[in-house]
């Protein structure tokens, strides 16, 4: 539903046009809600903020995603091993959520996943996880629907076999087999941020929060920087939610006031490897001394992590050190049959996350439930949580801020409002076949697009009709064509080359060469959208690799010290984002 803003309607278009009217429009007025970070809870807060009435803005200093968001286990899942813990409530709501967002609210962004438990133990074990996994399957049906899954089974060593060849015979008894859901992380969030725009939200990324306004002991608004034009502004708003993750302290700290509670980083990190190292028609589920272990599939690769370990660095740039990766692999060759080494690693990826500080000193034992407080009048905060509740966390957020405003405002309409794309996504899954057919592409290709944009696909295909070179793969990137950068860049906020290699697409760990050679093609693409001249292509390209070649370094170092210290030898593009 398009609302009127200036008697137009609103775009769903989120590019450069987007974002200069919606920086018009923070300076021109007082606004209901301003909410600053624009990870998963930030962008999601908006959205419900938006759709109860209220007049919103969304800051992120980087680009959406571009903390922890982006760098998650790429799960929508129920936390089996909170259950272990027994944090019953957190895995009810999480699984409840997990079924709206498979059915109702990304159903072209959320899919199903199924994972194997192994077993060591013949009885006690399979009785043990079992009962686990029954509760989980109990928990998913409480929401008053179905949860979208198939539940678990029980497999004797050999079914375990024949779905899993390549591992060990002599490392598990049996096992049990789970259903749970992934989804791309980064993508999911720049949809979230466009489809708050489309209902009305002033969103801008590359905006930085500088400062706090107050009168008296009061927020009433905050001091930006848009890092893109290097012009300072105010922006003023009768409350400000601050959903900035594990940078929440740093945010706190600006007011004056010492925080109600403390974030901890916690880091974890995850491997890219092809998929056609080891057979298997589904995930992997192990567990480790310190916590679990997932082996998850992702296209045409695995997804291997996580670890958890402090993090007390660069928070923007988290690095994975060579111990890290070593960790993972030496547990998950516990029970392949062929042992997967460096070389075997196409992508690293390191991100943190936002962990309430509790008694507790270890890290995978800091809760994941999360909390509001209206710390000071005017500045609401929200922190903790995962990626999986994210709604719950914004709906909680928007009601902590709602309850100092004036005049009755209407509950979160969250549950039932789809991100773009999502609307006929079904239909026109169906009708994969004949879309193929009529723009004379492979099956497989619409697919892929469909899984990324649902029903936007129409706008990628008349993108390629208008130029059919757009239909073209990127170089050491098959999975994506030229087309996607263009409409990254023209309608999904998009304003840097890393970006769209790092997040709108995930050439950056899914590509040998971590997107090399796409970066100077992306580049014209991009350039082409935004006008950006020969030098600044040039410049685009330059940081890229500089990045890539600092991860790539980093990941050889022995330590976080000395991985951290490598990395940041890479500048931002962007100064102080």
């Amino acid at each position: 539903m398009a609302t009127t803003h200036n008697n137009v309607s609103r775009s769903t278009k989120l590019g450069m046009e987007e974002r200069d009217a919606a920086i018009e429009a923070l300076k021109s007025k007082e606004l209901d809600i301003l909410v600053v970070g624009g990870g998963i809870v930030g962008t999601g807060a908006a959205l419900d903020a938006v759709t109860r009435g209220l007049s919103t803005g969304l800051l992120e200093a980087r680009d959406w995603a571009s903390g922890t968001s982006s760098r998650s286990s790429k799960l929508v899942h129920g936390g089996i091993r909170y259950l272990e813990q027994l944090d019953f409530r957190l895995v009810r709501e999480a699984l409840i959520e997990r079924g709206l967002l498979l059915q109702r609210i990304a159903p072209h962004l959320v899919k199903p996943v199924r994972f194997l438990y192994p077993l060591n133990k013949p009885v006690f074990e399979r009785l043990y996880i079992g009962a686990g996994m029954l509760l989980y399957d109990l928990f998913s049906w409480t929401g008053g629907r179905p949860p979208g899954v198939p539940h678990h089974r029980h497999l004797s060593k050999r079914q375990v076999l024949t779905s899993i060849p390549s591992l060990k015979s002599d490392a598990f008894v049996g096992g049990l087999t789970y259903y749970d859901a992934q989804v791309d992380d980064a993508r999911y969030v720049s949809s979230l941020a466009r489809t708050a725009s489309a209902y009305g939200a002033h969103v801008a990324s590359r905006v930085r929060v500088e400062g706090f306004i107050k009168v008296g002991q009061r927020v009433v608004g905050v001091k930006a920087h848009d890092l893109q034009t290097d012009e300072r502004f105010e922006i003023r708003a009768k409350q400000v939610v601050n959903a900035t993750g594990v940078w929440t302290d740093d945010t706190q700290s600006m007011v004056g006031e010492r925080g109600q509670f403390k974030v901890r980083a916690s880091k974890g990190i995850h491997l890219v490897v092809p998929r056609d190292r080891f057979q298997s028609n589904m995930g992997l589920l192990l567990r480790t001394e310190k916590s679990v272990l997932f082996v998850i599939p992702w296209g045409r690769h695995w997804l291997i992590g996580t670890t958890d370990t402090d993090w007390h660095l660069d928070k923007a740039h988290p690095a994975a050190t060579a111990a890290d990766i070593d960790y993972l692999l030496e547990h998950v060759n516990k029970i392949l049959a062929v042992p997967l080494t460096r070389e075997d690693v196409e992508g690293v990826y390191a991100g943190l996350r936002p962990l309430l500080a509790g008694e507790s000193e270890q890290t995978s034992k800091l809760s994941r439930e999360h909390l509001v407080a209206h710390s000071v009048p005017g500045l609401v905060v929200i922190a903790g949580g995962k990626w999986t509740t994210y709604r719950v966390m914004a709906k909680d957020a928007i009601d902590a801020a709602v309850d100092a405003l004036d005049g009755k405002i209407p509950a979160s309409a969250t549950e039932n409002i789809a991100l773009l794309g999502a609307e006929g996504y079904q239909a026109a899954w169906n009708k994969r076949g004949k879309i193929a057919r009529a723009f004379g592409v492979h099956t497989a290709r619409i697919e892929h697009l469909l899984n990324r944009y649902g029903v936007l696909t129409d706008e990628l295909l008349d993108l390629i009709k208008d130029d059919p070179t757009l239909a073209e793969a990127l170089p050491g990137a098959d999975d994506y064509i030229g087309a996607e950068i263009v409409y990254a860049a023209s309608h999904e906020g998009a304003l840097h080359l890393d970006d769209v290699l790092a997040r709108r697409t995930r050439i950056s760990i899914e590509a040998w060469d971590r997107g090399v050679s796409a970066a100077p093609v992306a580049a014209k693409l991009m350039g082409g959208v935004l006008g950006w001249d020969e030098e600044r292509i040039e410049k685009e390209v330059s940081y890229y690799t500089k990045r890539v070649a600092a991860e790539r370094a980093s990941q050889e170092q022995p330590n976080d010290e000395a991985a951290d210290r490598v990395r940041l030898e890479a500048p931002d593009i962007v100064p102080g984002a």
